[in-house]
């Protein structure tokens, strides 16, 4: 979506969210994508035709411009949020979501670029979203997953590896995927990735993640020449059999292979559920607190990571028995 012809104010506008708060290409494209839907839908409904009737596709924003976007009222926010609703099937998370995006651009374009003087998204309210427990593995099921790989499969200690990494350290995907031979620590000791908004930080291994990485590393140069034809990104810690810096699509492609093979598919697991299950491992078998997991996560705020404190009751048990007067009969 960002490769059309943008009108200029959804391309100021996500030059400031990419270029100023280092947003990623996708987040980008994803604030883009709700706000041309957003305009189609103003523009549709604005020359008397029925949104939920029109293939929004089809519908050209070449006339929005300051102007239009300055027109927009409070209640045609409210009318789009019901037309998601209603017409598109759009979940409370999705509707949530576009309503952020609007907010943004409003927002940015009356406090930062001071081309629209008032913001008709300030005061809407956006759908209530009931936070949701993440899936995880258990401890078993995790054993399971890393037994899963054949041991006399040709790619076994890069895929080996790679769930190692994401069971333990929680990385997000984009993280695993970049991470560069000159990020390691010579004793494997630690390793730097960089998280949302280009921020690099440093992972620590543990003596799993060390063996794996140590055993693949061993291999990596040999089993990727292994047809004598040299190595394309040579820096790219994981390589795909094209001897090329792996993608998050084969990476997501091998994890659902072996959640298959472990008998864990068909339960909505996904990468991004390895991560949720190396933060519930470390709090609720490791004694990690919740501040440690906030910063080994690489989160934001302490409200994400808090998440993890209700997923066992197990924890609260602990906590009522270690105070001193729970003997005292």
């Amino acid at each position: 979506m960002t490769n059309m012809n943008l009108p200029e104010p959804i391309v100021t506008f996500a030059g400031y969210k990419g270029s100023i708060q280092n947003c990623s290409p996708l987040t980008v494209s994803e604030y883009v994508n709700d706000i041309v839907l957003f305009f189609r839908y103003i523009i549709v409904s604005r020359r008397g035709d029925k949104p939920e009737k029109t293939e929004m596709k089809e519908v050209s924003i070449d006339s929005l411009d300051y102007e239009l976007a300055g027109s927009v009222r409070t209640e045609e926010i409210y009318a789009y949020m019901l037309y998601l609703s209603s017409a598109r099937g759009n979940g409370v998370r999705i509707r949530a979501r576009r309503l952020s995006a609007i907010k943004a651009f409003y927002k940015y374009h009356t406090t930062k670029s001071h081309r629209l003087p008032s913001n008709p998204a300030h005061d809407v309210d956006s759908p209530t979203v009931k936070p949701a427990l993440p899936k995880y593995l258990s401890l078993e099921e995790s054993i399971r997953l890393l037994e899963s790989v054949p041991k006399d499969c040709d790619t076994y200690e890069r895929d080996y590896c790679i769930l190692t990494l994401f069971l333990n350290c929680g990385m997000r995907l984009s993280e695993l995927v970049g991470i560069d031979l000159a990020h390691i620590e010579d004793d494997l000791s630690k390793l730097v990735v960089t998280g949302k908004g280009s921020k690099m930080r440093v992972v620590y291994l543990n003596t799993a993640c060390r063996h794996a990485l140590s055993r693949y590393l061993s291999v990596r140069q040999s089993k990727a020449t292994q047809y004598g034809q040299p190595i394309i990104d040579k820096q790219a810690l994981f390589l795909s059999s094209r001897r090329k810096r792996i993608s998050n699509q084969m990476v997501q492609t091998l994890v659902y292979k072996y959640l298959d093979l472990a008998g864990l598919g068909g339960r909505g697991l996904s990468v991004h559920k390895l991560r949720h299950t190396a933060a519930t491992l470390m709090y609720n078998e490791g004694d990690v607190d919740v501040l440690t997991l906030k910063d080994i996560l690489g989160h934001e705020q302490l409200t994400t990571t808090q998440i993890y404190t209700h997923l066992s009751n197990k924890k609260l048990e602990e906590a009522a028995e270690m105070n001193p007067l729970s003997k005292i009969k």
